[in-house]
């Protein structure tokens, strides 16, 4: 079987996550990319589900907006500590460090 060389461009990030996840299941990205286009050709369509990347936050980023916002206005005490310099924060993040189990 003769063979057409083609090039693609991949971000440089998108193209190290890819390479992982493949390395992981035992194909390259050559491999990979064939074995999409001969699905698409035998199925006529797009061998996978194409999902957008969604705008929605997650749950924990809820949470956190809905205490941040009850914290604004006044609904519930702001606790959080406050830090003056990067020192007291180093200070403040290493006696949580030993403190937490």
């Amino acid at each position: 079987m003769k063979t057409t060389p083609t090039t693609i461009r991949l971000d440089d990030d998108l193209k190290k996550e890819l390479t992982k996840e493949l390395s992981s299941m035992g194909l390259s990205i050559n491999g990979y990319f064939n074995l999409a286009a001969r699905q698409l050709v035998i199925q006529k369509k797009v061998p996978f589900e194409v999902l957008a990347e969604s705008n929605e936050p997650t749950e924990a980023t809820k949470k956190a907006l809905v205490v941040a916002q009850a914290k604004e206005l006044g609904s519930i005490p702001d606790d959080s500590p406050s830090f003056d310099n990067m020192n007291e924060l180093k200070n403040y993040l290493d006696k949580e460090s030993t403190t937490t189990p």
